[in-house]
């Protein structure tokens, strides 16, 4: 695992958490993070959906990236567990839709010092069994991340805590060996979720798995768990948010990683959304009555990223060439359906949106180079001519089944095919796939690896570590710039929001500049209601955010 940064494998074993696993020199345009108004049915990326007051009874809601394997807030980090899980275990920080954050669990918070974060808890929450939670169910929620015995996929984003102690009945006292601006937004996602100490201690290993179940304090209750077919919650008659309450009783998740099976419950209302919905469904979803298509902002994206060192991929000047044969405008159009946004470098500015400092980062994007608005292919073959690759075939691998990336592939052959090179396409099956993230002989034989995944923490310092230090795990390429390394860790260790944002700008100047690699488009988040509900976020903040309390009735 990374030191900043952990990764989210989709059902595809996309890549995740990330932006990308490459920077790119050879970037493409950036459209604005998008509108924060409710959104119907239109491609322009959003934030929220129309607000809804209607009590139901029970809604069925699909996971189309299958079923969790955990839903243990400290080994969940993927899209399907983070979907259900978001529902019931608070956080100690809360993030909105629009990737700002506020007060969670944590009412209040403050810096003693640069080495010490001192955590205020609501003295008014209690746990669905009705216990209070108390500082010591926090510290201990805490401890069990930084616990190798638990294996916690979120054990790196700890790396510089010293010790956490509950200091008060409602007060938690961080110790940190170096200052850490990163951590406190990691406070907003299940990094930061709160379970009972005592209830986890007796369920020991089972505790976020069916037989276990989970106990925290969220605004919905785990209620059961079929295996292979649907996990259930039920409102948290006792939830301690007044602005949050369920209008929702029950709401099932059903396993549904098939797109036609997808289209066909959606379809038929008998699955009333879904988010992460595929694009071939999206697009048979287009004309139905049934409900509307969302698109909402969001922190994923797709590279192509360079498999290892020794490609010859790794001269920038090839991925240069390579990038002046697409069409950003057809790539947009006809991969993602109209519905994502072209980037100038590897993290989209949705990460830091909704951050104080977002000028400061919108400074430094805006300055970072153009790329020309259409294919220049007698630029490109100059570059190739220039570079005079070792050879001329290479090879990339894609997951199998994804639509999306093998259209993105065949634009990439073709515009090679322009410039006298040649790739060849390789499919691997999830588990597969999964593994060339973590195993660099896996990659032995390839060049360029397919990358889609997201930033789960509005922070850009979440994901550019990982890619463009020397010990950043998704670095393959083994890009090493020392002003760069030296930069990021200054942003990090700075606790004053101004100078960490500029400290990043000037490390993201560089390695955009001189880092090799591909980096293609951020789609939008995908999702549809059923018409007969509303009030779901748009955005991806939703893999963070206790969304199905936000959901009611139309009465339609």
């Amino acid at each position: 695992m990374p030191n900043t940064t952990r990764v989210r494998l989709a059902a595809l074993a996309a890549f995740g958490l990330l932006a990308t696993a490459s920077g790119c020199t050879s970037n493409h345009h950036a459209q604005g993070p998008g509108s924060t108004a409710p959104t119907a049915d239109s491609t322009k990326p959003t934030t929220t959906t129309q607000a809804a007051s209607g009590v139901l009874d029970s809604i069925t809601w699909a996971l189309p990236m299958g079923e969790p394997t955990t839903l243990d807030p400290a080994k969940s980090g993927d899209y399907s567990p983070n979907t259900v899980e978001a529902n019931m275990c608070d956080s100690l920080l809360r993030v909105k839709p629009d990737y700002s954050y506020g007060p969670g669990l944590a009412q209040s918070w403050k810096w003693s010092d640069d080495k010490t974060l001192v955590l205020e808890i609501r003295p008014d929450v209690t746990f669905w069994d009705g216990n209070p939670l108390t500082a010591d169910d926090v510290a201990f929620s805490l401890n069990r991340e930084i616990d190798p015995a638990n294996q916690s996929v979120n054990a790196p984003y700890f790396a510089s805590v010293a010790s956490i102690a509950a200091t008060g009945s409602h007060e938690v006292t961080l110790k940190f060996s170096q200052p850490d601006e990163l951590f406190f937004k990691v406070l907003s996602t299940e990094a930061g979720a709160v379970s009972e100490q005592a209830y986890v201690k007796k369920q020991g290993a089972n505790y976020g798995q069916a037989a276990g179940g989970l106990m925290c304090s969220g605004p919905y209750e785990f209620g059961s768990w079929s295996s292979g077919q649907s996990v259930t919650i039920t409102a948290n008659p006792h939830y301690w948010d007044p602005t949050l309450q369920p209008k929702i009783h029950q709401v099932q998740f059903k396993f549904v990683p098939d797109a036609s099976a997808l289209s066909t419950g959606l379809l038929s209302g008998q699955i009333d959304g879904s988010y992460e919905v595929p694009l071939t469904t999206m697009k048979a979803l287009a004309n139905s009555k049934i409900g509307t298509r969302h698109y909402g902002i969001s922190t994923q994206s797709t590279a192509l990223a360079l498999a290892n060192p020794d490609t010859p991929l790794a001269d920038q000047r090839l991925d240069q060439a390579l990038a002046l044969t697409l069409d950003d405008n057809a790539l947009i159009k006809d991969v993602y359906g109209g519905s994502a946004a072209m980037l100038k470098t590897a993290v989209p500015p949705t990460v830091w949106q909704g951050s104080d400092q977002a000028s400061i980062y919108k400074q430094g994007y805006d300055a970072l180079p153009d790329v020309p608005a259409s294919p220049d292919i007698a630029k490109a073959k100059a570059l190739v001519a220039q570079a005079a690759p070792s050879r001329r075939t290479f090879t990339v691998a894609m997951a199998a089944g994804d639509q999306a990336s093998l259209q993105l592939l065949t634009f990439l052959q073709a515009g090679a095919k322009q410039i006298g090179l040649d790739f060849t396409i390789k499919q691997f099956q999830a588990v597969d796939f999964s593994n060339l993230f973590y195993d660099a002989s896996k990659r032995a034989g390839l060049d360029l690896v397919v990358a889609n995944g997201y930033v789960e923490v509005p922070d850009p310092l979440a994901s550019a570590p990982a890619l463009v230090t020397p010990d950043g795990t998704f670095n393959w390429n083994k890009y090493s710039n020392d002003t760069v390394t030296s930069l990021l860790r200054q942003a990090q260790s700075s606790l004053d929001p101004a100078k960490s944002a500029q400290l990043f700008v000037q490390a993201q100047a560089i390695y955009t500049k001189d880092m090799p690699g591909i980096f293609d488009a951020a789609p939008n988040e995908q999702m549809f209601m059923n018409k007969r509900i509303s009030g779901a976020p748009a955005s991806l903040a939703y893999l963070n955010i206790p969304w199905a309390a936000m959901i009611g009735g139309t009465g339609k």
